[in-house]
């Protein structure tokens, strides 16, 4: 905090600090909120990048830069635009005109504007916020979906590439398991069990049936925010994985945090499900907002994408569990492995509703009563 302190000063740019406290449950990096007594703007967020998720992350900052000037650009000239409310969180600068401060210990802070009047929530409140949700990813796909790849530096390689997560795993178990009990041997038969899907997306990729495109990289439900008055969605956060990458990475990660009611940090792993009403509410505002909507390869590989994600993202908890937690920050040691059987539970559920999901995706994308061969 003290440090923290210290950083909030050099964005200031000579405004008396306030107050500074921690700001949002983020997984990786430390974020908190200042207030300045004068000048503007009167609030800001204060964010220490970690270096070991991000090791160079002075990239993150041009990354930043380059994705909101974008979206601010297509915001003006859009005139899909013209009667939309939509946030972009914008870089401050310090007093020598950089987006960065680094500390006494090599660690780069930076500083961003705050959006007033809106909030964030943990899970899905229901099917209207659901339906806002899809939107609200439609409407960011819309604004990015020309923005140059070339721009973009990709800060994390090979990520969401789940064969890339599955043999990091496999390495880690080269070296020995660590000691064994009922919920790591429960894992690591479920993983087993399902390598075969693990490629299925990146197949595609390689068969050129998958587009390479811009996509927001991590599309939670807390990376949204909402107008406290109309409860509308009027902005996505966390632009630090904005990234080429699958539509269907974006999709299918926006519908594995937004269907399991209970939350990613359950304890009650074994009550998890993939609630079906909430998908369909999530897919029906996508449609209704994405002015490009999805391509005949994405409509096919749908259902393999909502399969695929909360299976890729069990297999990162469960890998940097078996690593010491080195990645995803944790209040206990065991945390991570609770991550992953949550997660794990929620591909089992999509899993035994496979017939009702490809129904939907029919229903929804190829008119039909039956969904995609």
């Amino acid at each position: 905090m003290e440090t923290a302190h210290v950083m909030a000063k050099g964005f200031a740019l000579g405004r008396r600090v306030f107050s500074l406290e921690p700001f949002g449950n983020g997984n990786v990096n430390d974020t908190f909120l200042v207030t300045c007594r004068d000048g503007s703007p009167r609030r800001f967020l204060l964010q220490r990048i970690n270096p070991r998720v991000f090791p160079f992350p002075r990239q993150i900052a041009g990354n930043m830069r380059t994705v909101t000037e974008h979206v601010l650009e297509r915001l003006q000239r859009d005139p899909f635009c013209s009667s939309l409310r939509w946030e972009v969180p914008r870089l401050l600068l310090t007093r020598e005109g950089l987006e960065y401060e680094v500390d006494w210990k090599g660690h780069v802070w930076r500083a961003m504007t705050f959006i007033e009047e809106a909030e964030t929530f943990q899970t899905v409140q229901g099917e209207k916020h659901a339906r806002e949700v899809g939107r609200a990813l439609g409407i960011f796909h819309c604004l990015i979906h020309d923005m140059p790849m070339d721009k973009v530096v990709r800060v994390l390689e090979n990520f969401h590439v789940a064969p890339h997560y599955l043999q990091r795993y496999d390495r880690i178990l080269s070296h020995g398991f660590p000691a064994k009990s009922p919920e790591t041997e429960h894992v690591r038969k479920f993983v087993d069990e399902r390598r075969g899907v693990v490629s299925h997306l990146e197949d595609a990729k390689a068969q050129e049936r998958l587009e390479v495109v811009p996509i927001h990289g991590d599309p939670k439900v807390n990376n949204i925010l909402f107008d406290r008055l109309s409860h509308t969605a009027v902005a996505m956060v966390d632009l630090d994985t904005v990234t080429p990458g699958l539509l269907l990475y974006d999709l299918g990660d926006c519908l594995r945090s937004c269907c399991n009611l209970l939350g990613e940090e359950t304890r009650e792993w074994e009550r998890v499900r993939f609630d079906m009403d909430l998908c369909r509410a999530i897919l029906g505002g996508y449609m209704a907002s994405s002015q490009k909507g999805l391509k005949e390869g994405d409509r096919d590989h749908l259902f393999e994408a909502i399969r695929l994600l909360p299976l890729e993202l069990g297999l990162r908890f469960f890998t940097d569990y078996l690593e010491g937690n080195v990645y995803f920050k944790v209040a206990f040691p065991e945390q991570n492995l609770l991550r992953a059987l949550v997660q794990f539970r929620l591909t089992e559920s999509i899993e035994e509703q496979s017939v009702s999901l490809r129904i939907l995706i029919g229903d929804l994308f190829f008119g039909r009563k039956h969904g995609p061969t």
